[in-house]
């Protein structure tokens, strides 16, 4: 039998972890207007403690952990890593938003609490 997934919707924490989780809510956003007309051309890659995931610019939710640190980036990939933006969560039982916005004059990407 399978286990369930507590959350509906949102994309389990995958590594090796038995404490308690909570939610971190991604609110993906470009300021290019390519990729606000064509979303697929170049999506952004989500990274959870490491672990990377091709998602879609909007709203995408994970399981992280709760009582210990975990590390969020995001980035957009096209011939190269760009727009990249990190952040260190600390420890908490509180869901997390945060958002990530893309700023191609700059060619800076960042990442804050909503």
């Amino acid at each position: 039998m399978t286990e369930q997934p507590q959350w509906p919707g949102v994309v389990p924490y995958v590594e090796y972890y038995t404490g308690a989780k909570r939610i971190l809510v991604l609110h993906l956003t470009s300021g290019n207007k390519m990729l606000a007309n064509n979303p697929g051309k170049l999506p952004p890659i989500a990274s959870i403690d490491g672990r990377q995931y091709v998602v879609y610019w909007g709203t995408v939710s994970f399981e992280i952990p709760a009582e210990r640190a975990c590390h969020v980036s995001v980035h957009v990939e096209g011939n190269y890593i760009q727009q990249a933006a990190t952040v260190l969560l600390a420890p908490g039982a509180e869901q997390v938003q945060l958002t990530y916005a893309t700023h191609y004059t700059s060619g800076v990407g960042t990442l804050a609490l909503s």
